[in-house]
């Protein structure tokens, strides 16, 4: 078979993919005054968490708010009242996997939050009128965009006996306990 014809068994197929991937592991402190001097903190949870993302150069830009919720006891642990504040955050979040063969400006961003904003600690401030709030949350990111796949045509098309074809392709449980589950994604955390 001659090099032309070879070529001729060779089709370029435009479709959507995964063009670029990343993960953000972050954590932030928040300093929040409620209306009383707080004795004790009772509890603290995030609620409302919402967020976009849109890509900026080779990152993405994940944008959002949530709101903060602190139980705290007053006046020598004789009342309690619950303060509530919103914040906002910016995460940039890099590309550790990136298709630069995009045939199309017209990207689509998918933002999923691994870890929703979570509470680590909250503890009252060494001012004693305020309260520190530290927060966890994760990021994962995906780019879609059209690229090309080339894809190799059977010149003699499918043959009759295709769905009689036997594939011994078995696998047993032993075959994948030497495998490492973090082959494929790489090393995407920072």
């Amino acid at each position: 078979m001659s090099p032309a014809d070879r070529e001729l068994n060779y089709r370029e197929i435009i479709t959507k993919a995964v063009c670029g991937k990343g993960r953000k592991f972050s954590q932030a402190s928040h300093a929040i005054t409620p209306a009383q001097q707080p004795t004790s903190i009772l509890g603290c949870w995030i609620i409302n968490h919402k967020y976009e993302a849109a890509k900026k150069g080779d990152a993405i830009e994940v944008r959002g708010k949530y709101d903060i919720n602190i139980w705290y006891s007053y006046s020598n642990n004789t009342k309690t009242d619950v303060a509530t504040e919103t914040v906002t955050y910016t995460d940039v979040v890099p590309l550790a996997m990136q298709d630069k063969n995009v045939v199309s400006d017209q990207l689509e961003v998918v933002a999923r939050a691994v870890q929703q904003p979570n509470t680590l600690e909250a503890t009252i401030a060494s001012n004693g009128t305020g309260v520190d709030v530290q927060v966890e949350r994760e990021f994962l990111v995906e780019v879609i965009g059209e690229t090309k796949v080339c894809v190799y045509v059977n010149p003699d098309g499918v043959s009759d006996d295709w769905d009689e074809k036997v594939w011994d392709y078995d696998v047993e449980d032993e075959d994948f306990e030497d495998l490492d589950p973090n082959f494929l994604m790489g090393d995407l955390e920072e």
